[in-house]
């Protein structure tokens, strides 16, 4: 949306509206630029060509449109830019000295800053006002409590510098009068933070704003210099509340419906937070507003009985835009990877473009196994007939308006629906094989009936369930190509997405599949295959084995006995799609059984280039990478040093194959960031564990990981620095143990997870697995690693 609304008063204002006809969106003023406008041509229409992205992180973006230029801002004073929706650059980040937007900034706002007592701002917005200055709506927040400041700062330019004018709002005031003159109440008072500010049809200026706490506000501000008009407090309120986890609140006119649509981000907006994007209407800015099954959001809170942040009274309620989900890539799908996706998608701004007509969902989101990474994100919104607006199923490639309507044969095929309830969870959504016939029917996953009409409109029925929405062309990133989709609400509010597959064959789909088919790396497999029975287009594989003892055709693998050798089978999987088939076998060596109790014993008595000899029985030898060099005098003997820049060891993935563990090493730490790593071991970032000296409280951590989250084990201080220390871990059952020198310093019972669930495809020493973690720097000595715990008088022994 953008804010520029150039006036000198209210009439001025309702001129603007006369001359602008039912194409404007209130709240934004004239462009230079604008997208979808449509160019005649005499040619052949052209197929699209493949879109050209350029990534950025801002969280909480919050849009305004200056000249031809679509600037977003959000929290950590950070800002993008971009000409088309699709390519971004940087134009700020950090709250820190010499970021462009507040130079002087820790000094500017430090008032905002000792307020909130914190070294960090969170979602900002700007407007312009009549005086053609920008004015930057900044917030900050404790974090753990609603103490919160927001202020204005103001520039010539909308790149900055900002000054300061001044704090607006405050809360958090335990015990204190609050800005309403009664005693600060976060269940009922707001969070100052996360403000939109923006105009109404009738050229009034307001600002909605709060989070979690006492609901969402909002306040009528002074059009002349952006601040709150006297006597209001904190506003009125429009919903949430008894810390309810409703947050980013955004509001946009459409002049076609002639309703306020209010954006709201409900749940948590960390990877496994469950956020998610919800709207609501109302005939006013300032409310009642209501849902799509007409709920009205007043009545809207927590259930102050319930835990804190209490989610299940609130999901019900808003109608959900989008959730985690995942159009999952199958085997013999186009494109490669998981597919595509978005977890905890969120804080969205809208931007209505007046020459078209056409309306963009801004906001920030994560993506499956990519942890907290987090970038800006664009999909179109489209009102269906019932005057809800519903979003695109794949981000916005600069796909022209559609200008001509959508037949049943252009919407006929085989789709991946997804269905995006109405649940707060940390649960991705994984889309789901249907089919769209000529007659009408649905049939697949679901069954049912849909129908076209108007241009682009269509309702679904899926399982009983009505959904209206519309038909659109757009690009599919794992096709390459563009194809149709939909996007449609039910009457609750909940929204389903179509994405539809490319036309194949049936030949060409199983020798799709069977090109595409993999078991990963099976020359050395110490646990249960996984072997799959689905493929693209709803295309069967089934399973034989040449030696069912050692793997059956479900994939469960015994393996030979320690010391009777390795075991060789192969298996074979028969492809089917229709009346054609197809087969495809692979050669897999299962490994024996590891010996024990010893899994790993790392003397380092002798220097070998790239090569750490195992002294164990199973031979367990690491390679070396980097800045890694022996060194005659570790603490007995021999030992290795690292250089913490590029040094660690690569180890065999069966150092983990064990459900009881002892780690147990000798350590000279050197000391310097943290998340150094002495161990670290598992399977990408779905399932790992590690040993660090010191971690971001500067403190010892041993933490496995797994199911979504840790579980970890805590000491008081880091490791000693310069000095040689032992350290061991064990884990016996749900019993987890961290011992330095001998003497246990962290314990507990809430270890669930066992090392050879981790099915581990990359162990070191030395190295983390996030690239953006340290690499050791110091030296190691005596590595051991049983397949048992070892008593406390053992770890005390070790350590003599």
């Amino acid at each position: 949306m953008r804010k520029n609304m150039i006036r000198t008063g209210a009439a001025a204002a309702v001129v603007c509206v006369l001359l602008a006809g039912s194409a404007m969106a209130f709240g934004q003023g004239p462009e230079t630029g604008s997208l979808g406008v449509k160019v005649e041509a005499a040619a052949k229409k052209k197929e699209p060509s493949a879109p050209v992205f350029r990534e950025a992180s801002v969280h909480d973006p919050s849009v305004i449109k200056a000249g031809d230029t679509y600037y977003v801002f959000g929290s950590h004073l950070a800002a993008a830019k971009s000409k088309d929706l699709m390519k971004w650059d940087m134009i700020a980040s950090g709250v820190a000295e010499g970021n462009p937007l507040i130079p002087n900034v820790t000094e500017e706002l430090k008032e905002t800053l000792a307020w909130a007592q914190s070294d960090t701002l969170w979602a900002a917005d700007v407007i312009q006002l009549a005086d053609g200055k920008f004015y930057m709506y900044y917030n900050a927040c404790k974090g753990d409590s609603p103490r919160s400041a927001m202020g204005i700062a103001v520039a010539d330019r909308i790149e900055g510098p900002y000054k300061d004018t001044g704090i607006i709002l405050k809360s958090g005031m335990w015990g204190e009068p609050s800005e309403d003159g009664t005693v600060y109440d976060a269940t009922k008072h707001p969070n100052v933070v996360d403000p939109d500010v923006f105009f109404d049809k009738d050229g009034k200026l307001w600002m909605v704003y709060g989070s979690y706490s006492g609901g969402i506000f909002i306040m009528e501000m002074d059009p002349a210099n952006g601040k709150p008009l006297p006597g209001q407090g904190y506003g009125k309120k429009l919903l949430g509340g008894n810390h309810s986890r409703i947050e980013g609140p955004y509001m946009l006119y459409n002049p076609e419906t002639d309703y306020y649509y209010l954006y709201l981000s409900y749940g948590g907006l960390d990877a496994v937070g469950g956020y998610n994007m919800r709207v609501v209407r109302s005939k006013n800015p300032d409310g009642p507003f209501y849902d799509a099954e007409g709920n009205d959001m007043r009545e809207v809170k927590a259930d102050p009985s319930l835990p804190l942040f209490d989610d299940r009274s609130i999901e019900p309620f808003g109608t959900k835009l989008m959730g985690n989900y995942l159009f999952k890539r199958l085997i013999g799908d186009p494109g490669t990877g998981l597919g595509t996706g978005a977890v905890s998608p969120g804080h969205n701004s809208v931007y209505y473009d007046k020459a078209t007509g056409r309306t963009f969902l801004i906001f920030h989101s994560r993506f499956p196994q990519r942890g907290e990474e987090h970038e800006i994100r664009v999909h179109e919104l489209y009102m269906n007939e019932e005057g809800w607006p519903v979003a695109a199923p794949f981000r916005y490639a600069g796909e022209e308006a559609v200008d001509k309507k959508v037949t049943p044969k252009d919407a006929a095929g085989e789709y991946k629906l997804i269905n995006h309830g109405k649940d707060i969870s940390a649960n991705i959504k994984e889309s789901q094989p249907i089919q769209l016939h000529m007659n009408g029917r649905v049939t697949g996953s679901v069954s049912g009936t849909w129908k076209t009409s108007g241009k682009q409109q269509v309702t679904l029925t899926l399982d009983g369930v009505v959904y209206k929405g519309v038909f659109a062309p757009q690009w599919n990133p794992e096709a390459g190509q563009q194809l149709m989709t939909f996007t449609a609400l039910s009457p609750d509010g909940t929204t389903v997405w179509g994405a539809k597959e490319p036309e194949r064959s049936d030949k060409q789909i199983a020798e799709e599949v069977r090109a595409d088919l993999s078991l990963g790396d099976v020359s050395g497999i110490f646990y249960d295959l996984t072997l799959p029975s689905e493929a693209s287009g709803g295309t069967t594989i089934q399973w034989s084995t040449s030696d069912p003892n050692v793997i059956t055709a479900d994939g469960k693998v015994t393996r030979p006995a320690a010391g009777s050798g390795n075991a060789k089978v192969t298996l074979t999987a028969g492809i089917v799609k229709g009346s054609y088939k197809t087969s495809r076998s692979f050669d897999v060596t299962v490994l024996q059984q590891s010996a024990g109790p010893m899994l790993l014993n790392y003397g380092f008595g002798e220097n070998r280039e790239g090569v750490v000899i195992d002294s164990s029985p199973n031979g367990y030898d690491g390679r070396t990478h980097g800045g890694v060099q022996w060194n005659e005098r570790g603490y007995q003997g021999g030992g290795i040093d690292f250089d913490g820049k590029n040094g660690y060891i690569e180890l065999p993935n069966l150092v983990t194959d064990t459900d009881d563990l002892t780690f147990a090493a000798w350590v000279y730490w050197k000391g310097g960031a943290p998340w150094q790593r002495v161990l670290d071991a598992g399977s990408g970032l779905a399932r790992h564990m590690f040993l660090t000296p010191s971690q971001h409280t500067g403190v010892l951590q041993f933490t496995i990981h797994g199911n979504g989250g840790d579980q970890s084990l805590l000491a008081d201080a880091p490791l000693p620095v310069n000095a040689w220390t032992h350290v061991a871990v064990t884990l016996q059952g749900d019993t987890g143990k961290l011992y330095v020198n001998g003497q246990l310093v962290a314990s507990g019972d809430h270890m669930k997870l066992n090392p050879s669930g981790l099915l581990t495809t990359e162990a070191y020493l030395g190295k983390s697995r996030f690239a953006a973690d340290p690499y050791f720097n110091g030296s190691l000595d005596e590595v051991r690693i049983y397949n048992m715990a070892l008593t406390d008088s053992e770890i005390k022994k070790l350590a003599e």
